[in-house]
Formats: structure tokens, sequence, C-alpha cells
């Protein structure tokens, strides 16, 4: 993974039960649509190891011959 990827603050970060994880729906609510869809983006990055500034789609060329006639 590149610099650019986030810094985790783990000074923020707690470990509870899932039956004591009851906030994250009022968290999420809070922000907007674009800001819910950039986390998901971003958490799909560091996921699958993706970087948009460097992926590319691959670049396929086929040649048909065609009859002569």
């Amino acid at each position: 993974m590149s610099d650019q990827w986030p810094r985790m603050d783990k000074t923020a970060l707690s470990v509870v039960s899932l039956d004591e994880a009851d906030d994250d729906l009022e968290y999420w609510l809070s922000k907007t649509p674009l800001e819910r869809l950039e986390a998901l983006e971003l958490t799909r990055q560091i996921l699958y190891g993706y970087d948009p500034d460097t992926t590319r789609l691959q670049r396929v060329l086929t040649i048909a011959e065609l009859p002569r006639g």
C-alpha cells in the first residue's frame, strides 16, 4: 500500500461485543449520503488493495481477419 492511505486513529478505537455496538446506525445516519459513499469506497479500496490513481483497465486489442470474397 502507498503512503496515501489514511492512518487509523487508535485512540478513537474501542472494542465492544456485538450486543453493545448500538451507536453505529446513529453515527452513519448523521452523515450525508455522499460521506457514506466516500467511506464505502475507501473501505472497498482498502479491502481489495485498489488504488484508483495507479490501477487502469487492461487494454485488449483483437485483430479479426475477414474472409476474402
